[in-house]
């Protein structure tokens, strides 16, 4: 059976390139019938905060992606890995080593390969290395002899066949001097204990396989696949940055986006099938596999994005509108509303729905309708309004005669009123209902004026009318 996982580190928020490889290791489990994991990799522990490993469970709860076993937390399993360390020492895999291991972390412009100088000093403390194989000669030099190693090879499952020459490496550390591990050594103990099969991950991590592999072949672990996935780039064709887009998840949500128009996004942002843009989840599922992964990076085009959401946005239900709002914007917002019942704010969220692009914007144009407006936009009353005002009074109060004697108010009757009086006063609808648009909600951008009003209670709109004529 097929096993994958999503390895954070607590370290900061979940961004977007982190949740393009959350959905895709969440999709290719799906699509086999396989499992889906979660680690937290919180070995950092200066670094490693509470709040980042909630934000992470929430931003994945948020997106209705769910793991199929019990969390595994590495901060819990020192001793586990303090084992495996044993039996590397004990197999004369790896040693200790009193150097700097700031040799280790220095900047690609001015990084030494390690001297071994403590491979053969038999410390009994500091930290720990691992020994890459001995024909790895000592001058750095890979032996010429057919029976020597001299490169690490695998197939990617999106690059192809990769190889990294065995002199590029050194003898890397894999603990640090006060036993915790470090990254690349932890990984690879929690991928074979967890039985994964297939490490999908971002390809910043290309340089940390062959490492890995050797570490697999030292324990006689099954080496998983690999399958490293392009960045997302910016349109300057660099590593997306905040200065272009947000890049945590959460600044999504908070700005309106649509969980699922997100997933449908990112999943595209990389992979095709055919020229289709919109899926069901249903049908990702189906769909995806690594095959349509491409080997370049993608643009990321908030546009795009942004189409996608007002896409989703259009086919929601009102009450699934509603219910999001309420959920991932505003706990409070149906107690805001002081003229609108709930039968209301869903009928307007049904008109409005289609005329934005995010939920932040149809959740406040919906409750801005609850006030009547303060201010009218001043070009349109130049326009609307203000050329023929007395003859405009003259027929907006005969209007309101007319509405108070409405006995039913709805659309199509609303409609058949202001087409009446539009014939008897020689004008066309939008000379009448522009400047009711006005008076309704401040300016004249709005769906279909007899829809709007037929969603107010007639007094409320009687009242708003006779505050434009008195201003």
């Amino acid at each position: 059976m097929i096993r994958v996982r999503y390895a954070p580190s607590p370290t900061g928020s979940l961004h977007l390139g982190s949740l393009r490889s959350v959905i895709f290791n969440w999709l290719f489990a799906r699509h086999h019938q396989g499992k889906f994991l979660l680690r937290i990799e919180d070995t950092d522990l200066e670094r490693s905060k509470p709040e980042h490993t909630k934000a992470i469970y929430s931003a994945l709860d948020w997106m209705g992606i769910t793991w199929d076993e019990p969390v595994v937390i590495q901060s819990e399993r020192t001793s586990l890995y303090q084992q495996y360390l044993v039996k590397l020492l004990i197999e004369k895999k790896a040693y200790y080593c009193n150097c700097p291991v700031q040799l280790d972390l220095a900047t690609a412009t001015d990084y030494r390969i390690y001297d071994r100088i403590c491979r053969n000093k038999n410390l009994t403390s500091g930290a720990i290395r691992f020994k890459l194989p001995e024909n790895f000669a000592q001058n750095n030099q890979v032996s010429t002899s057919a029976n020597n190693l001299t490169s690490i090879n695998f197939t990617d499952l999106v690059y192809g066949p990769i190889s990294f020459e065995l002199n590029q490496l050194d003898d890397f550390v894999i603990a640090r001097a006060d036993g915790t591990p470090m990254y690349n050594f932890a990984v690879v103990i929690d991928d074979h204990e967890m039985a994964i099969t297939h490490v999908i991950r971002g390809e910043e991590h290309l340089s940390n396989t062959p490492k890995q592999i050797l570490l697999y072949q030292a324990f006689n672990f099954k080496t998983p696949e690999f399958a490293h996935l392009p960045l997302i780039l910016g349109r300057d064709g660099r590593k997306l940055s905040k200065r272009e887009a947000a890049v945590a998840v959460e600044d999504y949500r908070l700005k309106g986006y649509l969980a699922e128009a997100l997933f449908n996004y990112l999943v595209r942002l990389g992979w095709s099938h055919g020229d289709q843009e919109i899926f069901t989840r249903l049908e990702l599922i189906e769909f995806f596999d690594l095959d349509h992964v491409g080997k370049s990076g993608s643009i990321f085009d908030l546009d795009k994005l942004t189409w996608v959401n007002s896409t989703y946005l259009k086919n929601y239900a009102a009450q699934q509108l509603l219910d999001l709002i309420v959920r991932d914007l505003d706990q409070d917002y149906l107690t805001k509303f002081q003229l609108f019942q709930a039968t209301q704010i869903l009928a307007l969220l049904e008109l409005y729905k289609a005329r934005v692009k995010v939920l932040t914007e149809l959740a406040e144009i919906v409750l801005a309708l609850d006030q009547a407006p303060v201010t009218y936009n001043q070009a349109e009353l130049d326009k609307w309004v203000a050329p023929n005002f007395s003859e405009l009074k003259t027929q907006l109060n005969q209007l309101i005669l007319n509405w108070e004697n409405l006995a039913n108010w709805s659309a199509p009757e609303i409609l058949n009123s202001l087409k009446q009086l539009c014939v008897q006063a020689s004008l066309n609808l939008p000379d009448l209902a522009h400047p009711i648009r006005l008076a309704l909600i401040g300016h004249t951008a709005s769906p279909s004026i007899a829809e709007l009003l037929a969603i107010f209670p007639k007094s409320e709109v009687i009242a708003r009318i006779q505050k434009l004529i008195k201003s």
